[in-house]
């Protein structure tokens, strides 16, 4: 879905707790929002930041609106440089509520004007996805206090979507990752912090995950780890055998926390 509203009515809560104010946090959210702000060199890499820190972040707390939970940055992507933003939310009216937020407070509105201000564009293309949260799904991690000299280097991220062929064999995809898949990946190393599948966008149907890395190093060593597991090679083959190659395609794209983000 490119730049479109979503359909619904206002009742936003803020992430992480309810309308009467009770902590919702280890409660895994309904859906996520994934926006890819796709950019080109020059400022509107910063003025996005601006934006997101003064408006999206900064106001969160005052409209009552779902902020941003991860800000990212591309290393490895189709298009860079490339700005995610995945926000979590307990309804699509969420996702509605602080749209219209946005466009309807003055404050928002002008921090709004300031992003656009200037020659070139705010961005290149934004392409909004929105996603289902797995059953599976753990709760999210809190929010990082600020960096400073001595924090160590952000995080690495890496966003997967599998497509399978067809719903059912999404089914047994799903089942899959929360029967065996996700025990093997926690003893090698590899902890994704959403498992959802998409609701409203392309590459339907399909399951598509975020795990965060120490560093690249890390990663490399988790998946060679992961690819080499003897109960991983088993219920691989089980799987195939039972429902057919259930992932068809694989994307797979690399970012960086951005020092913004609230979980880095």
């Amino acid at each position: 879905m490119t730049r479109r509203a979503f359909i619904g009515t206002a009742g936003a809560v803020a992430i992480g707790t309810s309308a009467a104010g009770a902590d919702q946090s280890q409660v895994p959210p309904r859906y996520f929002l994934l926006e890819s702000y796709l950019l080109k060199n020059g400022s509107q890499a910063q003025r996005l930041g601006s934006y997101f820190q003064l408006a999206r972040i900064g106001m969160a707390g005052r409209l009552q609106t779902a902020a941003p939970v991860f800000v990212l940055e591309a290393l490895v992507a189709a298009h860079m440089p490339q700005v995610l933003a995945v926000s979590a939310c307990a309804s699509l009216d969420e996702l509605n509520a602080m749209k219209r937020k946005l466009r309807e407070d003055s404050a928002a509105r002008e921090a709004l004007a300031q992003w656009e201000a200037g020659e070139e564009p705010p961005y290149e293309e934004l392409n909004e996805t929105v996603l289902e949260t797995a059953e599976y799904c753990p709760p999210l991690p809190g929010p990082m206090p600020p960096p400073d000299a001595a924090s160590k280097p952000p995080r690495v991220f890496e966003l997967r979507t599998y497509h399978s062929p067809t719903e059912r064999q999404l089914r047994a995809l799903h089942e899959r990752f929360a029967g065996h898949e996700i025990s093997i990946f926690h003893r090698c190393g590899i902890h994704p912090v959403l498992y959802s599948s998409t609701l409203i966008g392309a590459n339907k149907p399909n399951l598509t995950y975020l795990t965060p890395f120490d560093d690249l190093a890390a990663r490399e060593k988790a998946w060679a780890a992961f690819g080499a597991d003897p109960e991983w090679v088993k219920v691989r083959a089980d799987s195939i055998a039972k429902s057919g190659q259930i992932s068809s395609v694989i994307q797979m794209s690399l970012f960086k926390a951005a020092a913004y983000s609230p979980v880095r």
